[in-house]
This record gives structure tokens, sequence and C-alpha cells, in this order.
């Protein structure tokens, strides 16, 4: 008499049954929608003061090049100090950073009214290097809160946890703002507070041990060796760096309120919204139903699908449909998230992770910001609907030259490697 082995049902709430990866989410949770509301109310007070579309692309690379000039050292630090510390000290100098941008907020503020917008891009400035450390030690630092078992899961609770707080910091900003930019900068600081009381109940985790000793060259160089040999991993951050780096029209979306669909901050605040409310559905099928499978298709077709809901946007007019594109493009960017982060880090050893996290920030974390640049530069020369309509077309160009040059990401199944 045969007994068949019964299969064991998938848990989609796996990782959320460990107490600390609780505690690190909210953590998460607040300190994203308080980045989320900075950069809302940034771009909004800055437009408000130049009215220029290359203005607001400028805010993104104010950010990025302190942020890739610090990525590197950042990764060192956070295979080599602990990465909870890292993260204490990164949240004390935002609240810092953004109670600077609250001073600047008021409209009889001397300073601003002597230098213009010049103080704010300083403070976006600093921003930048304080994110270049987030960005190194959290992923880092949550790989060692879960069980290697759980990473797959923890990465999908986590793009989760990120995408409704940053869906639901530019929706309730939009709101604020209408009341005051000044009261917006107040409740983005109680926020990171929030965040850091969080942090202080998880325990901090021992350094990895490294398997030789290295000088600061060897350590800053061994991730980006990592990175570059490796073709899946090299061609997943290839991947999503273009495509955010050409696709991403959010940079724009305070001009585009203003100029095409003649709306104001409430309705701004629900279009910089939509992309995460889009990637919050997908992430809660994606925790019923990984893309482990056929993961290499699913991440083509997904940024593919992404490309021409950026075009379907830039070609509208309409406000409720242009919500719905962008709703489509966060709900198919979020899909490349899940699978790039499960991929880094069932491939990336312990104590290498914060070094290769930074490889992952610049790649990606930065093409966010360069992205805003090139559209702000784009919409300048082109017009902001040629501009968007060109930055899709150009995504899915990519798609299809990364998956003729990247054979085994085409192919790649999570479960190979898990």
């Amino acid at each position: 008499m045969s007994h068949t082995i019964p299969k064991i049902a998938h848990d989609p709430f796996a990782a959320l049954r460990v107490r600390e990866f609780k505690l690190f989410m909210v953590t998460r949770f607040f300190l994203t929608m308080a980045i989320q509301m900075q950069s809302v109310i940034v771009g909004w007070q800055i437009y408000s003061i130049t009215k220029d579309e290359l203005s607001l692309g400028i805010i993104g690379l104010a950010e990025a090049i302190p942020f890739i000039i610090v990525s590197l050292f950042s990764g060192h630090v956070a295979d080599t100090i602990s990465r909870k510390k890292i993260i204490l000290v990164s949240t004390l100098f935002l609240i810092v950073s953004i109670s600077v941008l609250f001073f600047f907020s008021f409209k009889t503020s001397t300073v601003i009214q002597t230098y213009g917008t010049t103080p704010i891009f300083i403070i976006i400035g600093c921003i930048g290097v304080i994110r270049g450390f987030f960005s190194a030690s959290f992923a880092s630092f949550m790989s060692q809160i879960v069980p290697r078992s759980l990473y797959a899961n923890s990465a999908t609770w986590n793009s989760t946890v990120w995408h409704i707080a940053s869906s639901l910091g530019p929706g309730i900003t939009g709101f604020i703002i209408a009341i005051s930019v000044s009261v917006a900068y107040e409740v983005n600081i109680i926020f990171i507070a929030i965040s850091l009381i969080s942090l202080l109940f998880i325990a901090s985790k021992p350094i990895p041990p490294k398997e030789k000793a290295e000088t600061l060259t060897e350590s800053l160089s061994a991730g980006i060796k990592f990175v570059f040999k490796n073709q899946i991993i090299l061609g997943a951050l290839s991947l999503d760096l273009f495509a955010v780096l050409f696709g991403g029209a959010v940079a724009m979306l305070p001009a585009y309120a203003d100029k095409i669909l003649h709306v104001g901050s409430v309705e701004f605040g629900f279009l910089r919204a939509a992309p995460a409310i889009g990637a919050v559905i997908m992430a809660i099928i994606i925790a019923y139903k990984p893309p482990a499978h056929n993961a290499g298709r699913n991440l083509f077709i997904a940024i593919g699908a992404f490309g021409f809901a950026t075009i379907l946007f830039g070609i509208s007019t309409n406000y409720y449909l242009s919500l719905f594109f962008l709703f489509l493009t966060g709900a198919f960017d979020n899909v490349s998230v899940v699978i790039r982060h499960t991929v880094l880090q069932l491939s990336t050893p312990d104590e290498m992770r914060g070094r290769v996290s930074a490889v992952n920030s610049i790649f990606i974390g930065s093409s966010n910001e360069i992205g805003g640049f090139e559209s702000g530069v784009a919409a300048r020369a082109m017009g902001l609907k040629p501009s968007v309509v060109f930055g899709g077309v150009m995504t899915i160009f990519i798609v299809a030259s990364t998956a003729w040059i990247a054979p085994k990401l085409r192919k790649l199944n999570l479960k190979s490697i898990e």
C-alpha cells in the first residue's frame, strides 16, 4: 500500500510571524512614509517657487550625486559596524535635516528670500548621504532578522509595506500641503520619531565574520566584483536601472498635475500615490502566488508592461485614466522589485550583504533620482507628454535588449537557487 506525503501549504504570512520582523516592518513603514512625504513636499515647494520642470529634475540629481558618492563606503561600513546602529544614527540625522527643511518652509524665511531654493537643495544633498547609509544597512539587517527559508516571503512583505507607505505618504501629503507646507513637515518629523522608537525594540545583530582580512580598497571593490561576475544579478539590476531611468514619470507629476491635468495639491497627492497603491495590490497577489517559477520570464513581461503603461499615461489627458495608468506602472514594477530582492538575498553571502546592497542602491536607488533629472531635461527639450512617451518606449526597447543579452536571467527559476 503506497503512502503519499502530504503537501505543505504555502504560508503567505510566514515572515510576519517573526516578532522582530514585524517591528522592522513598523520601522520600515513610518520611515518610508516620512521619506516619501519629504519628497512630495519638496517637489511641491520647489515647483511653487520656480514653476520650472527642470528644477524638479535637479531635485533628483541633488540627492543622487551624494547618494552615489557614499554608497560603496556605506556598504563597507554596513559589513563592519552594527547595522542597527547605522540605521539609528542615520534616522537621527534625517530628523535634523527635515527640521531644517521645516524652518525653510515658512514664507517669511529670510534664508529663502535671500538665497532662493539653494538652501533646500543643500539639505536634499544631505538627505542623499543619509539615504546612502540607509540603503546599505536596511536590506542587510533584514536578512539577519529572518531565516533563509523566509527570504522570498520577507522580500514580498518588505516590498508590500514599502509600497503601502509610499501610497499613503503622498496621498495624505496632498491634503496636508493644502493646509500648510510647514504642517506637512511637522507630521513628517513625527513619523520618523515613531520609526526610531520601533527600531529600539529590535535586538542588535552580530557583525558577520569575514573570511579574510581586507584593506578598505579591497573591501569596496569586492561588492562590485561580486555583482559584475553574476549575470543574473547584473542583468536584473541593469534592467531595473534603465527601466526606472527612462520610464519613471513620477518626478514630473507636479508639472503634469498643473499643466496637463489642471488639478491641485490634493489630486496631485493621489497621482503620486497611485503607483504605490498598484504595487500594494500586486504584492498581496505575490504573497499568495510567488513568482518563483519562470521568474525571469515574469520579470521581462512585467517591466515591458510597465513601459507600455507609462506610454498610456503619457498620452492621457484625463485625470482618472492617468490615475489608472500610474496604478498599473506600480503593479508591474513591484514584480521586478520582489524578484530582484529575492535574488540578491539568496545569492549574497552574509558578510557581503552591506556592500552588495550598496551596489544595488547605486543601480536602483540612484536611478530614481537620476531618472528624475533625465525626465526634467527631456521635458524641457521635448515637452512634458512627449518626454513621458519617449521614456516608455525606451523601457520596452531595454527589456527586449536585455532579454537577448542575458539569457540566464531570461531562464531564471528562483526555486533552483533557494
